[in-house]
Parts: C-alpha cells; sequence; structure tokens
C-alpha cells in the first residue's frame, strides 16, 4: 500500500520569532537542522518519491534526504506555504484581531494581496488526487508547510479548508496518510518521526 508521508519543514528563524511566515524566506535553524536529519534517517531507502515546496526552508530539508541517500526531489508549488500577503513576515501581534476573525469566519477571506484557506486547499487537493491518480507501489514524501498540510488532512477527512483552524502542527512533524477502500485514511497526525516511521515504512 502507497503511504503519502506528509512532513512540515525543521524548525526555521521565523518560526523561533513566532513570525507568521508565507512565501518570505527563512533559514533552518541548529534545532530545525537537527529535526531534517532525523526525518532523513527514518524515511531515506524507503519512500520512492519525494515532493518538496519551492521554499528554502522545506528544500533545505528535503536536502537532508537527498544527502542521506533518498531520491531525487521534485519541486512543486503546489506544496508552498499560504501566501499572508501584507501580514507575511510579520510577528502575530500584527494581525489586527478583526483580521483574525475575518480569516476564521470565511475560508474564502484572504489577507491583502494573499491566499485564501481555499484556495491553499484547492491547489492541495489537486495535487493528492494526482498523486492518487498516478498510483505506483511506492512511497512518497512531500515536504510542505504548515497551511498545506493541515488541507491535506481536510482532504483525507473529507472536511471543509476551516478545519484547519482546529489543528495544531510543529516544525519537523510528519502526517501520514493510506489509502482505503473508501478513500484516503489519516493514520497518523503530527508525530514527530523517528525509528517507528522507518518500521512502518519498511512494512508496509
Amino acid at each position: 500500500m502507497v503511504v503519502i508521508v506528509l512532513a512540515r519543514h525543521g524548525e526555521c528563524e521565523g518560526n523561533r520569532a513566532k513570525l507568521l511566515l508565507g512565501r518570505t524566506e527563512s533559514p533552518l535553524t541548529e534545532r530545525g537542522r537537527a529535526q531534517a536529519a532525523v526525518l532523513a534517517a527514518a524515511v531515506a531507502g524507503r519512500v520512492q518519491r519525494v515532493l518538496c515546496s519551492p521554499l528554502g526552508r522545506a528544500r533545505e530539508t528535503a536536502a537532508a534526504i537527498r544527502a542521506a541517500g533518498g531520491p531525487p526531489i521534485d519541486v512543486d508549488d503546489r506544496w508552498a506555504e499560504a501566501d499572508y500577503g501584507r501580514f507575511d513576515g510579520q510577528p502575530l501581534s500584527a494581525v489586527p484581531a478583526e483580521e483574525w476573525r475575518r480569516w476564521q469566519a470565511d475560508p474564502e477571506a484572504a489577507p491583502p494581496g494573499g491566499e485564501s484557506l481555499a484556495a491553499v486547499g484547492r491547489r492541495v487537493r489537486s495535487a493528492l488526487t494526482e498523486l492518487v491518480h498516478e498510483g505506483g507501489s511506492g512511497h512518497v514524501l512531500v515536504v510542505s508547510h504548515v497551511s498545506p498540510i493541515k488541507a491535506a488532512v481536510a482532504w483525507a477527512l473529507d472536511a471543509g479548508d476551516d478545519l484547519a483552524w482546529r489543528l495544531h502542527l510543529a516544525p519537523g512533524a510528519v502526517t501520514l496518510l493510506d489509502q482505503g477502500p473508501r478513500g484516503p485514511v489519516l493514520s497518523v497526525f503530527g508525530v514527530p518521526p523517528g525509528p517507528w516511521l522507518a518500521e512502518l515504512l519498511a512494512g508496509s
């Protein structure tokens, strides 16, 4: 059975500073590089394909997998983080309370110059549908960000994009999607990688 492993990139400088990071570039911290190394040890030699967001923090995480003997990395723009427009790269406190309420009330609401949760959901659903239709026998790793991974969970659960507001995903955490007889199945959400992941991929 094909397993889709969704990995959030390792901790980056912007995460540590509690910034609202969308398309703003931010390098991994020392901790983030260590998280990438743990992920690489768990999946190298056990996934047959690696997809990656075009943003540097995701590419840096994926590069650790390639360096550990993983497959070549395919960059897919559909796995990029949401664009927070005017608020991109700003502290969370910079977002007015009424703006937060507007985003939470309407998945189609977008920050000025940015992208809505619903728009993220549409591109992620497109990417996942393509992966499922391609089939194949190898496991797939996707190195991405908070919003796209939450959108993937909503897809698997046949839920709305506003589910994102009820999920928390830490840097470096992995989420697993299986394929069941009735469609996608969420089997793991937001867990740090480790030997358990290597064993699961080797045995499935």
